[in-house]
């Protein structure tokens, strides 16, 4: 019995994840416009309308609303070419070589988007079954049954927001960054074999390269939050999160060039520790106080409660005031040893530098002001995307009809 159940446990912990929820939102769409075209279809098995609910339905409703048209429209086209070839030479060999060929040909001209395959996939499948219809039209009938509902669909039923997984994905790409910081922090004051080194320096670079994954979910949420009614800020949701991501990216790419400039410095002190023991001791808690801040960061920005927000926010303030008084002992420490002894400064310096640029880009003020002009900037794009729709909500709130009768 418990084996039997595993399965739908995890699938119950999985009602979240954006696969589940996808298939389960395609097969009821998809039987939806079945049972409706059963009715209003002459055709005793309509599954073009099954299948156009199938392309149509997204995970997001912008989503729907933003390929739904091209969907329909590449469907509806490949239908009109394979009723087209049925009635003309049926299905053969060559004549499924030809439908293909024109069915990509004609997508490119009706500017189907990246639907295109969509076109001769269409067309493909109803050819086969064409030749049962009782009238050529019944297959756009169906064809607009499945569009209709899958518009439909995500209109009456609103897809999730994604904003909580786009979240968790930038809260684990802070903690794999946290961990890093407090792996380094506690090598410095022995001696790194090379390969170790070298090491964290892959690993800095397989967090770089899993930004694209985060990027991914982090599209999606924005997707989700765009025309939702869910969501009364979703501009705001969309701004936090983005400007978040960003910051944590470029904090990467630093990490890494960090973790290239201790391999330097491994590889030039091979039977020494990389610092003395008080700058080690230094650098260890500057780069605990680092690690802490990162991830106080990524809490500040995936935290949608006002009063987790405020906490987030004096933990990261505290964190970065540490950090930077470390931050400056380390340099006097830096300094000092530099002049005792001047070999490889250069790369001391570079460490210095790179602290500070991680310092800089989790400052509480410079995200405020990047979050500001991100805000400005989407706004204005909005305004200047959507002329009328301003001007109409300007006639609405009185403005236009003030201006009219003051000339």
């Amino acid at each position: 019995m418990p084996d039997v159940l595993d399965p739908v446990a995890d699938l119950v912990k999985r009602r979240s994840d954006p696969v589940v929820v996808q298939t389960l939102r395609s097969a009821a769409a998809a039987t939806i416009a079945y049972v409706v075209a059963l009715k209003l279809s002459k055709e005793p098995a309509p599954l073009t309308a099954p299948l156009t609910a199938l392309l149509v339905v997204q995970v997001t409703l912008y989503a729907t609303l933003t390929t739904g048209i091209r969907r329909v429209n590449s469907v509806v086209v490949g239908v009109l070419i394979a009723i087209g070839f049925s009635a003309l030479v049926g299905l053969t060999w060559w004549s499924l070589g030809l439908i293909i060929i024109a069915a990509l040909t004609i997508g490119y001209f009706v500017r189907v988007g990246e639907f295109v395959q969509e076109v001769a996939i269409s067309a493909m499948l109803v050819l086969g079954v064409t030749r049962v219809a009782t009238t050529a039209w019944d297959r756009v009938l169906e064809t607009l049954i499945g569009a209709g509902v899958g518009l439909a669909f995500n209109f009456f039923l609103a897809p999730p927001v994604w904003v909580e997984s786009a979240g968790k994905s930038i809260e684990d790409l802070a903690r794999r960054m946290r961990q890093l910081l407090l792996h380094i922090g506690e090598e410095l004051g022995s001696q790194v074999p090379v390969d170790r080194a070298a090491a964290r320096l892959h690993e800095a670079r397989r967090l770089d390269h899993d930004i694209a994954q985060v990027d991914a979910a982090l599209r999606q949420a924005e997707d989700s939050v765009r025309l939702n009614p869910r969501v009364k800020e979703g501009l705001l949701y969309r701004v936090v999160l983005r400007t978040g991501l960003d910051t944590l990216e470029i904090c990467t790419v630093i990490l890494r060039v960090m973790t290239r400039t201790l391999t330097d410095l491994a590889k030039q002190r091979t039977d020494e520790p990389l610092f003395s023991q008080d700058v080690a001791d230094a650098l260890k808690d500057l780069f605990t106080h680092l690690a802490a801040a990162v991830e106080s960061f990524a809490v500040l920005v995936t935290t949608q409660v006002s009063a987790n927000a405020e906490e987030a926010e004096s933990r990261l303030a505290s964190e970065l005031a540490k950090a930077q008084a470390s931050r400056d002992r380390v340099a006097q420490l830096l300094l000092r040893r530099v002049q005792e002894h001047p070999r490889q400064w250069q790369l001391h310096g570079a460490l210095l530098a790179e602290i500070d640029r991680i310092l800089d880009e989790l400052d509480m003020e410079q995200r405020s002001k990047r979050l500001m002009e991100e805000l400005d900037r989407s706004t204005r794009e909005k305004r200047e995307r959507f002329p009328f729709l301003r001007k109409l909500r300007r006639w609405a709130r009185g403005e236009g009809r003030k201006s009219a009768s003051a000339s």
